[in-house]
């Protein structure tokens, strides 16, 4: 397992953030991203809570944001490098993003996240 500070971290999901291309990032809305260090089950990379832009209809409003999660210590154990590191932060990132735009897993998995 690679150490990187919780710091370090963040800077990475920050910038993994910035390759999303901004008319997709324009589009999001009422969503918050958050690092959290440990995840509720072994596995689990990132998880998006909340309603997928594509599910809202009329009835949406005053409803507490989106949840993105991004679990570090996970990711750290599965990257033997920091370049390792880099690039699955920004699969899970852009992984869990699309969810918030209503893609599935499966499509995921078919795009290579």
């Amino acid at each position: 397992m690679i150490d990187i500070s919780r710091e370090a971290f963040e800077d990475l999901v920050g910038e993994a953030l910035d390759t999303i291309p901004s008319e997709l990032t324009a589009r999001m809305r009422n969503v918050v991203i958050v690092v959290e260090d440990d995840a509720p089950e072994r596995g689990l990379l990132g998880l998006y809570q909340g309603v997928p832009l594509t599910e809202r209809g009329d009835w949406y409003g005053g409803v507490l944001p989106d949840h993105i999660s991004i679990y570090r210590n996970e990711i750290l154990r599965i990257c033997d490098s920091a370049d390792d590191v880099v690039r699955e932060v920004r699969i899970t990132v852009v992984h869990e993003i699309a969810h918030h735009f209503g893609i599935d897993d499966e499509r995921l998995h078919e795009l290579g996240y």
